[in-house]
Order: structure tokens, then C-alpha cells, then sequence
């Protein structure tokens, strides 16, 4: 067996009280995008501009949740979710990204939550997952440090509101897409190019989570996340074989990968201070004059758990001369590798080992909070036959990466919990809708869901607690 696959025989069990369940993003499945008030998002801007998003996609309409969301919870409650990890559409709650909260915003998440519960499944608030109101970007987005102090008044709106029925809360979602891949390469909302832009707004999205930290728990918030994008930074030979020798210059790039990708957000949110590569990083791309003094005692401000979406790791090895990747400042040397693997739609490469891996590694390196997996899954071509959606290979991946999970949790790793990327189809970002996540397909002509077979064995692993 070489470790980018799992042994898939024998029962494994979960701890008692682990939790299942699936995980959303408001701009990918909500639509409605003009409706009751909601203001335009950065996402509502760039996928409107001509070459952005594949096929010219926009969330416009996307899964029309907006609309439909008493049957997707009813679809939810009959595949015996736990937990559901939905984001809020800041743009729904301040249209201008500041100022008084639009109500009828705000009776929609009132809505969803209340008909969340009824069902029995625990509500998990995400409050940013990159729908950033086009006002604050048209005034300097996260390069402003004024939208770190508006994200925080926003987050205090959401809790007074929902803070009486939601116990679980993250700030932001995957910052480092937010900065590197929106103000770094491109290729993401708002499609800026610039390595400083990059680096002050992940410094920003930082500061931005501890003061929403701090507000959300000064009103009583019971439980607060930080998910990131985090990945075992390994090389080629390592892929399949861990214990593989690695040269000095290899280890020496995996390193500095690694700070950039993960040490990046969680050193400063957990530990209260940068690693010095990134600092070197922002020396030599424009300076560090946006970190202020007591900026990171504020950026570590206590939180419970850090959420971990994963779906494949990260391959780098010595790279003399290269440049540095337009989304990764500081990775110049560094050669970004493919491996032999077999790999998704999205061509990322399916090795459930690395999950393992990255859970036992950041329980040992951050022990002072817990982990949950909140996004993890693939997309395939889904194609739906006599009713039927067959995607046996999906179900395959699932079930190579629960097996990996529990391997973690075995060795040691504080994992509590696992949400399944994605409950439904939906806008793939700059992907449009040509890229499948969902264990439900949505017909995006007629809306209609269909439950695919990984569904149907997802719903007997929640209950059996196991595989």
C-alpha cells in the first residue's frame, strides 16, 4: 500500500460525541444576490467582470439556498447531520460594509438557524468566508486597516442577534486564499496583483479576527474557531514515504513553506508572534509599517479551535534562482512539485495520508487548542443516471480520509469533529459551476437536489459513529 491511499478494510470507531457535518459558503449556494436589501460583494463584482470566472459564472442564482433552505435542511436532517457550517453574507447583514444592520438580513440567518435547531442540528456561524462588501473593498478592502475594526462591529451584530441560539463561532475562513490568491495572484476577489497588498491584508484579516475574537467574547460567546488552509508541506520522496531522506535544501524550502502557508495565521493567532520568514517577507515586499504596536496581543486573543480544510498537501523542493510564486512573498527558491498521485477534477492529487499527518503535527505544535476538520471532499464528474448519482470515487476519497483521520486521533491528535465539503454543488469560485464538491447534486436549470451514493454512505457513517 503507498500512503496516497488508505486501507479501507476493517471498523473504526469515532470518540463519543464526535461531530458530523457538512459545510456551505453563502455567496457559493445562496443566490438571491439583490434581494431584501443586500448590498454587492467583492464576488458579485468579480465574477461580473469579463475572464474572471470560467463560462462567465456568477452566484447570482447559484442553489437559490436563500429561497430553498427548508428543504436543503430537510435534505440535512434526513442524512442525520449533526453540525452545519453555513457562512453569513456580510453584504446581507451591512450593505455598505458599515453602519446599521439591515433587518431583513438578519431575519434570514434568524430563520435558518431556527429551522437549523428544529431539526436538531447545531448551527456552526462562519462570519467571513470572502463575500467582503464592495464598499469597504472600493476603500481599500483588507489593505485598510479600517475594515479589521468594521469586520469586528459586524461580528457584534451577528452575535447579538444570534448569540442566544449559536454557541459555535469562526471568524474567518482561510485567510490565506483571502490574501494570497484575492491580492496576490489574482485569481480570486478583488483580483489584485501585489505581493505588499497580499501581505497587509493578511495582516488585517489577522487583526480583523482578534477584535471580532474579543467582541464575540466579551458578549458571552461560548466557542470561537480560526479555519485555515493548512497542509503538510512535504517533498516528492516524502509523498509516499515519510521516513525518506530529504536533503538540507529541500527541508530548508519545506520549512519556509510551511511558514507561509500555516505558521503564518496560527503562530500569531496562537502564539502571539510572526515567524520570522514571513517578517523577511514583508521587508523585502514593502516593510512592516501596518503592524502597530499591540497589534498581536490583539491578533491572540484566546479562541477554542482552529478548523482545518484540507484536500491535499503541499509539494515543494529546492528551486535555486526561481522567483517567487505571485502567491507566496517570500517563496523565492522554493520549486512548488507534482507527485504521483491520482488526483480530482480539480487535478489536486488524493492523498489522505496528509490529513493524518497535519492533524498530529498542529496538535503537537499548538496543543493549546483543539481541531476539527470543517472542510474536506473532492470534486468528480458527477453525472446523474436513472436517478442515480454514482460517484463511487468520491466516496473512496471520503472514506480514505475518515480512516485517516482516526489514524490521527489514534496517535494522539485532539480532533473533534469532521464537516463534509460540500453538502451540495454549488459556484466553484473562479471554477463557476463546472467543478462538483457536493454529496447532494443540484441541477442548476430546474434546482433539484439528488442525494449521490457518498451521501447515502456518509449518513451510515454518522450512524455508526465509524466506519
Amino acid at each position: 500500500m503507498t500512503i496516497t491511499t488508505m486501507e479501507t478494510r476493517g471498523t473504526v470507531v469515532f470518540p463519543e460525541n464526535f461531530v458530523w457535518g457538512a459545510a456551505t459558503a453563502s455567496y457559493q449556494i445562496e443566490g438571491a444576490t439583490k434581494a431584501d436589501g443586500r448590498g454587492p460583494s467583492i464576488w458579485d463584482t468579480f465574477s461580473a467582470t469579463p475572464g474572471k470566472v470560467r463560462e462567465g459564472d456568477t452566484g447570482e442564482v447559484a442553489c437559490d439556498h436563500y429561497h430553498r433552505y427548508r428543504d436543503d435542511v430537510a435534505l440535512m436532517k434526513d442524512l442525520g447531520l449533526n453540525a452545519y457550517r453555513f457562512s453569513v453574507a456580510w453584504p446581507r447583514i451591512q450593505p455598505t460594509g458599515s453602519g446599521a444592520a439591515n433587518q431583513a438580513g438578519l431575519a434570514f440567518y434568524d430563520r435558518l438557524v431556527d429551522t437549523l435547531l428544529e431539526a436538531g442540528i447545531t448551527p456552526y456561524v462562519t462570519l467571513y468566508h470572502w463575500d467582503l462588501p464592495q464598499a469597504l473593498e472600493d476603500l481599500g478592502g483588507w489593505t485598510s486597516r479600517d475594515t479589521s475594526y468594521r469586520f469586528a462591529d459586524y461580528a457584534a451584530i451577528m452575535y447579538d442577534r444570534l448569540g442566544d441560539r449559536v454557541s459555535h463561532w469562526t471568524t474567518l475562513n482561510e485567510p490565506w486564499v483571502s490574501a494570497f490568491l484575492g491580492y496576490g495572484n489574482g485569481v480570486h476577489a478583488p483580483g489584485r496583483t501585489s505581493a505588499h497588498d497580499a501581505l497587509r491584508a493578511a495582516h488585517h484579516l489577522l487583526l480583523g479576527h482578534g477584535l471580532a475574537a474579543r467582541a464575540l467574547r466579551s458578549a458571552g460567546a461560548e466557542e470561537i474557531m480560526l479555519v485555515v488552509n493548512s497542509a503538510p508541506v512535504l517533498t516528492p520522496a516524502q509523498v509516499n514515504d515519510p521516513a525518506a531522506a530529504v536533503s538540507e535544501a529541500d527541508a530548508a524550502a519545506a520549512h519556509r513553506a510551511h511558514a507561509l502557508l500555516t505558521r503564518q495565521f496560527l503562530d500569531p493567532a496562537l502564539l502571539g508572534r510572526y515567524p520570522v520568514e514571513v517578517l523577511r517577507a514583508a521587508e523585502r515586499n514593502g516593510g512592516t509599517a501596518h503592524v502597530l504596536d499591540g497589534d498581536l496581543e490583539i491578533i491572540n486573543a484566546p479562541i477554542d479551535l482552529v478548523g482545518i480544510n484540507y484536500y491535499n498537501p503541499c509539494v515543494v523542493e529546492d528551486g535555486p534562482g526561481l522567483p517567487a510564486d505571485a502567491a507566496w512573498p517570500g517563496s523565492e527558491g522554493v520549486r512548488f512539485a507534482t507527485v504521483e498521485a491520482p488526483v480530482t477534477a480539480m487535478g489536486w492529487p488524493i492523498v489522505p495520508s496528509g490529513l493524518s499527518r497535519l492533524l498530529v503535527r498542529l496538535s503537537q505544535d499548538y496543543p493549546q487548542v483543539g481541531l476539527m476538520v470543517t472542510e474536506n471532499g473532492a470534486a468528480f464528474d458527477d453525472v446523474v443516471e436513472d436517478g442515480r448519482v454514482h460517484d463511487d470515487a468520491r466516496l473512496a476519497y471520503l472514506e480514505g480520509h475518515l480512516r485517516a483521520a482516526h489514524e490521527a486521533i489514534e496517535a494522539g491528535a485532539d480532533l473533534r469533529g469532521y464537516l463534509v465539503w460540500s453538502l451540495l454543488d454549488n459556484f466553484e469560485w473562479a471554477e463557476g459551476y463546472g467543478r462538483r464538491f457536493g454529496v447532494v447534486h443540484v441541477d442548476y436549470t430546474t434546482q433539484a437536489r439528488t442525494l449521490k451514493d457518498s451521501a447515502f454512505w456518509y449518513r451510515d457513517v454518522i450512524n455508526r459513529n465509524g466506519l
